[in-house]
């Protein structure tokens, strides 16, 4: 007979010996009493999740949303844990409860990615800010203090006051400051040049176009350039439609072909 999820207690009054519930849990099939089973063990070990999640208070998250993130990752674990490996589940649950919480903040609270080094560097210094913020009255805290007090170079305190201003982005629908008439920050944004994606393709096709002959060169001038049917270029040169559609095809496919070819 299983032991109940809270007979037994470790060290940490939040820590349930769920060890006998855990082996029963594997050796059951999926189905309604395995359901429960699980349950049973979600709820008992559901203090320490909450109170793992308690120590990422004041960063900016809601308490109820840390909470359902330390269930999430109380659940995760549950399923995962391996009894006949002979660990204790709690060394198992911490690590992944925790490691569900931080990898919440990394995907929904930061607007914009940023580098777990420099996640790390913004937290130093904002916990560096707010112990100093005890004894000095009046003013923030200095670069050099910040770096003082936490044993980093001035340009790592930098960053990580560069990271604090950047924890949210700014909406591109946002209304500019002092602004009457609802003009917003994506109204101050310029776009790309069209033009701009044909600056590589011209100059990669210069040197090639002057190596073609005279005439080669005054088709395709008068095509490309001056916008000119393959009609009216027969009637200016003299010849065919036909063989003016043929120089055509034939000079731009060793073009691309030659271009293609210094590519690789």
């Amino acid at each position: 007979m299983r032991t109940q999820a809270s007979t037994k207690r470790h060290p940490h009054n939040d820590a349930p010996d769920t060890a006998e519930s855990f082996r029963e849990l594997a050796a059951l099939p999926p189905g309604s009493r395995r359901d429960a089973l699980r349950g049973e063990i979600v709820e008992a070990w559901l203090p320490m999740a909450e109170r793992l999640a308690g120590r990422f208070r004041n960063r900016g998250e809601s308490a109820e949303d840390l909470r359902q993130v330390a269930a999430l990752g109380l659940v995760k674990a549950v399923d995962r844990f391996d009894p006949e490996l002979g660990n204790a589940f709690e060394s198992y649950a911490v690590p992944t409860i925790t490691g569900e919480i931080k990898r919440h903040f990394r995907d929904h609270m930061w607007s914009l990615h940023v580098p777990r080094r420099v996640q790390d560097l913004r937290n130093r210094v904002r916990f560096a800010s707010q112990d100093l913020g005890q004894t000095i009255t009046g003013r923030r805290p200095t670069v050099a203090e910040l770096a003082e007090h936490t044993q980093l170079s001035e340009e790592d305190v930098r960053a990580g006051l560069e990271a604090l201003e950047s924890f949210t982005a700014l909406s591109l629908d946002a209304e500019l400051p002092g602004s009457e008439d609802g003009y917003s920050l994506s109204d101050a944004l310029g776009s790309a040049d069209p033009a701009l994606d044909t600056v590589i393709d011209r100059e990669a096709v210069k040197p090639r176009l002057r190596a073609l002959s005279e005439r080669e060169r005054a088709i395709l001038y008068m095509r490309f350039f001056d916008d000119m049917t393959q009609s009216s270029i027969a009637e200016e040169l003299g010849i065919s439609q036909m063989h003016v559609s043929r120089l055509i095809s034939r000079c731009c496919d060793r073009l691309r072909n030659q271009v293609m070819r210094d590519a690789d």
